[in-house]
């Protein structure tokens, strides 16, 4: 691995919206950072199997953080890592192969969350519908995705995606308090929700972090670049913030604990992609 003061950790949802065209000049920064051997993580809310199209199509070759904290994926060979013998997706290991990627689990693997959101459901009377259980046509209403595309978001490795049936507000509240009792962890995305046993961005990074530090014989600075809806769950756990604000965010933003001493770039200012390479070189 070539040597680099830091490593990059980008949410990068906002930037690579499920609908729509990627963040314009995405693939000349992302070939700037490689060209310059600094690592970029990515961060996603998304599955492996639902994100890897995206990771084709702007070039990224480093690992990832996938489904919100539940597990790193790394290329192949890019740590030199294997799995472990006899590693199953039932039995907790240090690593597992799934698809192209060697993984390192965070969260319990599927059935888990699943198991336990039915528990959950359960034991609380309170009615969800999980993504898994929906027909193709019902799939498609309540995603507005494409049928393929809504396929591989229902995919996961770890989390379980699903909404709730009717439920008033009261009901959902007293849902994820006994949820979050049970160490279970909540997303929302619009009006669906993903539940997790054992996610975490910050055990996550600090994988990630000691396997870079390993590899590179000395420690490279963490540094988290994220849009105002993606920074609380990621700023706390580096040692550097970037935060990508619009006219919108930009006020809002000023107010959260987690982004105040991050430093400030327009999202889309022009030259966007020159300050930030600026300021990850401690220069702007």
């Amino acid at each position: 691995m070539r040597q680099t003061s830091s490593v990059l950790y980008i949410a990068v949802d906002a930037l690579i919206p499920l609908r729509g065209a990627s963040l314009q000049g995405l693939d000349e920064f992302a070939a700037r950072l490689d060209h310059e051997a600094v690592p970029a993580v990515w961060l996603t809310s998304r599955s492996r199997l639902q994100f890897d199209d995206a990771r084709r199509k702007h070039g990224h070759t480093h690992p990832f953080i996938a489904e919100d904290g539940c597990a790193v994926y790394l290329p192949e060979d890019y740590f030199h890592l294997r799995p472990a013998s006899g590693a199953s997706r039932t039995n907790k290991a240090a690593t597992l192969r799934l698809g192209r990627f060697t993984c390192i689990p965070v969260a319990e693997v599927l059935p888990a969350a699943a198991e336990a959101l039915q528990t959950l459901s359960r034991d609380t009377g309170v009615p969800v519908v999980t993504l898994r259980s929906l027909s193709p046509r019902e799939l498609v209403q309540n995603t507005g995705l494409p049928l393929r595309e809504a396929e591989l978001a229902r995919q996961r490795d770890f989390d379980d995606i699903f909404f709730f049936a009717g439920a008033s507000d009261e009901e959902v509240e007293k849902f994820l308090k006994e949820g979050r009792n049970r160490n279970l962890q909540f997303r929302t995305h619009g009006v669906l929700w993903s539940v997790a046993v054992g996610a975490s961005v910050q055990r996550s990074i600090r994988e990630l972090a000691k396997l870079y530090d390993r590899a590179l014989r000395y420690h490279a600075h963490t540094i988290g670049i994220a849009t105002p809806d993606s920074a609380p769950g990621l700023f706390p756990f580096c040692e550097r913030t970037i935060l990508l604000t619009d006219r919108k965010s930009a006020t809002a933003s000023l107010d959260q604990p987690d982004t105040s001493q991050a430093r400030r770039l327009p999202l889309h200012a022009p030259d966007l992609w020159e300050r930030l390479l600026a300021v990850i070189a401690g220069k702007g």
